[in-house]
């Protein structure tokens, strides 16, 4: 179902935008100006809004209007509230009719987003719970389960393409929709939900009100646009960031076992700080060996990846969110591509000479390399929850910095890597690891195959950010002051095994598994034990060496070990001159018992043995 998508091209003309559509808002816009309902007036108030952005501002009053809409802005501009505040609004106007039919779906690319989604409507419906109800189909459930929530005829839907087709299968409960949403319109198609749309396009009626949301505009949501709305209204919103706000990028060319080097630097001597989230290659145990290698310096982080549950996943989130841990490590398994994979793919073709039609691209992350990787690879990927997705759509909070510890396949999936961070007009940081060519293969125990391609998907993504009039700036180090930590750094890589690896997997999702299921319902009724759950917990199924988890003062740099000449050494608690807990000072070595010093030596008796 997976496919090959087509990206934005340099040569495709951009979508006009009406003249009515390029006026600015106004700076003096409220909430209040909407004519809201009072109960949702409040709901936003006590989430601290204090006015619209510049997206709701000019989206919430034509989807009032009942007009159909595609809106383009950047991430963190508030796309979601764009919808639903009129929405929830348009089915307290209609009760009366609403109550007894499904007014709204909204399809969106992956469970976590959904479930962001449904907490969102929470939110602004907890002062009208009663008149506005709402269910998510994300999770395969049985068919008497939907039947029965799709019985209690909610007012929205939230669903994932997947779980919303496989719902007309149990009730046609799409005949009476209103309104349809399409979140993140540009990436439902490269999810291969391409079946799914079809299927509910045919079963959707005709003229029903349309919004489609998105970071970009690409050919996919041409086609979506094409297929559930006609000449709907389009903002185009992805404004230039103010001067001073957005993200700092920085690019490091470095060797692959220099990878584990410098994250090891970055986050034990502090030189991070803030929450930080690590990409890392398509694969499940890369993220597992990262936070396992991690481990052995006492560092502790938190994995992110489509085989775990999706109440684990979307529980991992919430706890990264409210800063329970600060460091994050996500596989991120459904990378869009683009025209520039395809290219790259060409590339190849030239260049290589192995003759193997299964050879591993940028195009196909399907297939393996027949040369380098194990036959048992892959069968993991047809595993993959279709579902899932972390780069784009995931309401990561307060993000300080993105590490691309492997480099994105993509150009497009860089952007939407480090898309985690500077949000909401906040700033933040990205470094991404190169691996040059003439470094790759020269460690084999941290190398991966991906890694070949990093210096042409380097340079597509310099020119991706250049013509947003951005630019990576090399970033300089002296590696001569980290050759005193290579020795730890090797001590650990030898000890993150592969069987260390698969083992440290499988007791994770088992622990998961058990978490999801079983005591879901239990920390649901006692929230305050959710603390029992916490994700970044240690896996300890490598080799653990105590004497890697302190930095001793001869590796420090010169402005680092200033920082440790107050600290105070060991002071025993009975030293001759200290006081106990009645105020008397000891004196001798010895302890009194009743008066008298206790001689080890006179006071020990030992009886003959018996005959």
């Amino acid at each position: 179902m997976k496919r090959k998508i087509d990206d934005l091209r340099e040569d495709k003309p951009p979508i006009a935008l009406p003249a009515a559509d390029k006026k600015a808002p106004s700076q003096d816009a409220a909430f209040t100006d909407f004519g809201l309902d009072p109960r949702i007036l409040t709901a936003i108030a006590g989430q601290s809004f204090h006015k619209p952005t510049a997206p709701q501002a000019l989206a919430i009053p034509q989807i009032l209007d009942g007009r159909s809409l595609v809106l383009r802005a950047k991430t963190g501009s508030g796309k979601t509230l764009c919808y639903l505040l009129p929405l929830i609004e348009t089915i307290l106007r209609n009760k009366e009719i609403a109550q007894k039919s499904t007014s709204a779906l909204i399809l969106v690319p992956t469970r976590e987003l959904a479930d962001q989604v449904l907490r969102a409507i929470e939110t602004f419906t907890a002062f009208c719970q009663k008149d506005v109800r709402a269910i998510k189909l994300s999770e395969q459930l049985p068919d008497e389960v939907v039947r029965s929530m799709l019985a209690s005829t909610p007012h929205i839907v939230v669903a994932t393409p997947s779980r919303a087709s496989a719902g007309l299968k149990i009730s046609p409960w799409v005949s009476s929709l209103k309104m349809l949403v399409i979140d993140e319109s540009d990436l439902v198609l490269s999810y291969g939900y391409e079946e799914d749309l079809n299927t509910l396009a045919t079963s959707i009626p005709k003229g029903v009100q349309a919004v489609l949301t998105s970071a970009t505009i690409s050919s996919d949501v041409d086609r979506l646009k094409d297929r559930f709305c006609k000449n709907p209204t389009i903002l185009d919103l992805n404004e230039p960031e103010a001067e001073g706000e957005g993200i700092t990028q920085y690019v490091v060319e470095c060797g692959e076992d220099d990878k584990f080097l410098l994250i090891y630097v970055l986050l034990k001597l502090k030189l991070i700080l803030g929450k930080c989230l690590i990409f890392v290659a398509d694969d499940v145990d890369r993220s597992y060996r990262l936070k396992l290698y991690l481990e052995q310096f006492g560092i502790r982080s938190a994995v992110l990846n489509s085989q775990l549950p999706i109440a684990s996943r979307v529980h991992t989130v919430q706890q990264f969110n409210q800063g329970l841990f600060d460091i994050l490590i996500s596989s991120d398994e459904m990378e869009v591509l683009g025209d520039e994979a395809n290219s790259l793919a060409e590339d190849n073709e030239t260049t290589s000479n192995t003759g193997h039609e299964d050879q591993k691209s940028p195009e196909n992350p399907d297939s393996e390399d027949c040369q380098t990787a194990p036959p048992k690879k892959k069968q993991k990927s047809s595993r993959r929850d279709k579902d899932y997705g972390v780069s784009r759509g995931i309401d990561f909070r307060n993000v300080a910095i993105v590490v691309n510890f492997d480099c994105p396949s993509t150009a497009r999936s860089y952007a939407h890597r480090i898309g985690r961070t500077a949000r909401a007009g906040q700033t933040g940081t990205s470094l991404t690891m190169v691996v040059p060519s003439d470094k790759f293969r020269k460690h084999m125990p941290t190398s991966i195959a991906s890694a070949e391609h990093d210096e042409k998907i380097l340079s597509r993504i310099k020119k991706q950010q250049a013509a947003n009039g951005k630019e990576l700036k090399p970033w300089h180090f002296d590696w001569k002051t980290l050759e005193g930590f290579r020795y730890r750094v090797n001590d650990a890589v030898r000890a993150v095994t592969k069987v260390a690896v698969r083992e440290a997997r499988m007791r994770e999702i088992r622990q998961e598994l058990l978490k999801s299921d079983k005591l879901q319902r239990r920390f649901e009724e006692n929230p305050a034990e959710l603390h029992a759950l916490r994700h970044d917990g240690q896996l300890r199924s490598a080799r653990t060496q105590p004497h890697l988890k302190d930095v001793p003062d001869y590796l420090l740099p010169e402005g680092k070990k200033k920082l440790s000449a107050n600290r105070i050494g060991f002071v025993p608690m009975n030293k001759p001159g200290n006081k106990n807990k009645k105020g008397r000072v000891f004196k001798g070595k010895g302890k009194r018992s009743g008066g008298r010093k206790i001689d080890p030596l006179k006071s020990f008796k030992a009886r003959p043995k018996a005959r």
